[in-house]
């Protein structure tokens, strides 16, 4: 069975992805199983930060044993998606080795925008740009691969770019990752109703993005930091 770990920033088509593997017909996905685990570990307020750790599990052992469970009796593979911010110092790193790894880039200008609209106090740990590089770093040094896709390509040639990604997995692509259901899905976390509303509305990859926003002041400022860690991922894209 395929253990898949998807690993992104926010504001990053990352659910847009994680539908389009859920309407696989060999497939359940997990949202962000760390968020909770996050939240506690920083302190941070973010929207619905009760709900989302009342919803999952308080020991992030017990997360990390769902995450690699032997899954040969559902006879399903298992899409992880998970933001790289997530994963803070205490949480333990030996189940990484036990996953097939992906990293999903978007350009940082058009994820500070994006997120702005929903949360007016980004700082680089909230988009996770940093971190990215850094888990990156860590799985290569682990002796394993991971893949890198970049979320412009899936937008502009979607049945291109996912063929690719599913015949690095050593998985036969299928039709129906290219459209869903309007509503989400229900294994969605409990934040989807703050963050996920144009996911919600959306039946298919939303096409390429027009051009870049134009920030200013501090998101102008950090969108500038992130850069080198963008670029220097980018450079992997498959």
């Amino acid at each position: 069975m395929i253990n898949l770990a998807v690993w992104s920033g926010p504001r990053n088509i990352s659910t847009a992805l994680m539908y389009s593997f859920g309407n696989r017909d060999d497939f359940e996905i997990i949202d962000e199983p760390f968020y909770g685990n996050y939240l506690i570990e920083t302190g941070l307020d973010h929207p619905m930060r009760e709900e989302i750790i009342l919803s999952q599990p308080e020991n992030v052992t017990d997360v990390i044993d769902n995450l690699t469970k032997d899954r040969s009796i559902i006879g399903k593979n298992l899409y992880q998606k998970h933001m790289t911010h997530h994963m803070v110092r205490s949480v333990p790193r030996g189940w990484l080795d036990q996953v097939k790894h992906v990293f999903l880039l978007r350009h940082p200008a058009r994820v500070i925008s994006s997120f702005a609209k929903k949360y007016n106090r980004i700082s680089e740990q909230d988009i996770g740009f940093k971190k990215q590089v850094e888990l990156f770093l860590e799985i290569t040094e682990r002796g394993l691969k991971p893949i890198v896709v970049n979320s412009e390509d899936i937008r502009k040639k979607p049945e291109e770019t996912l063929t690719k990604l599913c015949d690095r997995i050593n998985l036969g692509f299928q039709k129906s990752m290219l459209s869903w259901s309007k509503g989400g899905h229900i294994k969605d976390g409990v934040w989807a109703s703050h963050w996920y509303g144009s996911a919600h509305k959306s039946t298919g990859f939303s096409g390429p993005e027009d051009t870049l926003p134009n920030l200013k002041g501090r998101n102008a400022n950090l969108a500038e930091a992130s850069m080198p860690f963008y670029s220097s991922l980018l450079k992997f894209a498959i």
